[in-house]
């Protein structure tokens, strides 16, 4: 379909800043830049009629951080490091609900805890204990050991809260993580001996949340084009040639890489790695006992209420190698898991299962270790990739990165 001469001056249109990706990070960096300069001609490449890899495919957290999770990451990065990126999801969460009513995204914060069973674990159909992997390492850990939890919950408070300068009280930080322990009976959970509790943890719509941050974008005149892949691209003195499934090329000074999981196609050499995060949700529960999101095991396994429906989600440890891939199908092999997982922990003993209603996966972005890529990869190309699951809450302060890394 050749273009038309209207078409030509406006739609394809030389532009100051393209972006490839219409999922958080990239809506957040077009968000963010007419902030900064609202006379920016901004475009965003989404090849999806929806954006389709994690930031509307997910289970709908915040994402802060559980215990055993940031303990794993200091030993996998470092103190510093992880102090980083808890860092960028505080102020990303705090930026979110800055700009967004909660009523807007459905985002309501009441906290978080992670299940410890100690010496027992949830075992796959070989009968088999899955193993903890991070990212696309072949780093393995050992059951959580729960005689550290208080020592854990200690120095995590120690160390956050005074980085993240959360709430004083008589002078004093409270704490973000206490043990909660006592509440087990109270959840109905079965084979759990401890309990932590996460008061920085929340719950949103993760779509309510795209489309508010796509109806942002574009009253500030940023072009959203849906169903447009970009095939190749050509960097130049005066900025970057793009090739699209589309018939004409586009200009633009400054060409921005935001498709995590996916970033691989683009550019062959980042340290990024597809990742399948399933999902499930279940038909109404009659007294359902919990309110709130709960993790487990690192945060490989993670769930929460959706009014009365439990939605359930992870377990990509039970068959990780399967995992990395692009597929947006669900498997038996890690469906199973979590129906087992749900019956053995979750709802209490004795309880008829529920029927499952949907079934959906999504892509996140992995590596070596647990931060994002915001790099300059060639004249006037960058990327802001592998969110590492973390991208409802770091995509603002990614984005912020990306924004002044790329000087704009």
């Amino acid at each position: 379909m050749a273009i038309s001469v209207w078409e030509q001056s406006t739609y394809f249109a030389p532009k100051d800043l393209v972006i490839v990706g219409c999922g958080f990070v990239g809506l957040w960096t077009a968000y963010e830049a007419k902030q900064k300069n609202p006379k920016l001609n901004i475009t965003i490449l989404e090849r999806g009629v929806i954006p389709s890899g994690a930031s509307t495919r997910n289970a709908g957290f915040s994402c802060f951080g559980s215990v055993s999770e940031l303990m794993y990451d200091v030993q996998l990065m470092g103190e510093a490091a992880m102090l980083e990126t808890v860092k960028m999801r505080y102020d990303g969460l705090q930026r979110i609900q800055k700009v967004f009513k909660s009523k807007e995204i459905d985002y309501n914060q009441w906290g978080g805890y992670e299940l410890f069973e100690g010496k027992k674990t949830v075992k796959d159909k070989k009968g088999k204990a899955p193993k903890s992997n991070k990212g696309a390492s072949n780093e393995t850990s050992e059951l959580y050991d729960i005689s550290k939890l208080e020592n854990d919950i200690a120095y995590l408070n120690k160390i956050l809260a005074p980085a993240l300068k959360t709430p004083k009280k008589n002078g004093k930080y409270l704490p973000i993580y206490t043990n909660a322990s006592k509440e087990i009976k109270n959840f109905g959970f079965q084979g759990i001996e401890a309990l932590a509790f996460n008061q920085m943890e929340g719950q949103l719509n993760s779509a309510k949340l795209v489309l508010a941050l796509q109806k942002a974008v574009q009253a500030k005149g940023v072009q959203i084009l849906f169903s447009t892949e970009v095939k190749k691209f050509k960097p130049h003195k005066k900025g970057v040639t793009i090739t699209t499934n589309l018939d004409a090329p586009l200009e633009t000074k400054q060409f921005l890489i935001c498709t995590n999981g996916f970033a691989k196609q683009l550019m062959p050499n980042l340290d990024v790695v597809p990742a399948r995060g399933q999902v499930f949700i279940t038909e109404p529960i009659k007294n359902l006992k919990f309110k709130g999101c709960f993790h487990f095991d690192e945060g490989y396994y993670y769930f929460r209420n959706l009014g009365n429906r439990l939605l359930l989600g992870g377990a990509r440890n039970a068959d990780f190698k399967n995992e990395n891939t692009y597929s947006l199908d669900t498997s038996d092999t890690i469906q199973k898991v979590l129906e087992q997982f749900m019956m053995e922990r979750i709802l209490p003993k004795g309880s008829k299962k529920p029927k499952i209603e949907l079934r959906w996966s999504g892509t996140m972005g992995m590596g070596k270790i647990k931060k994002p890529i915001i790099e300059q990869l060639q004249p006037n190309v960058y990327c802001a990739v592998r969110m590492s699951g973390m991208g409802v809450a770091i995509a603002p302060i990614v984005a912020q990165r990306a924004l002044k890394l790329m000087k704009v």
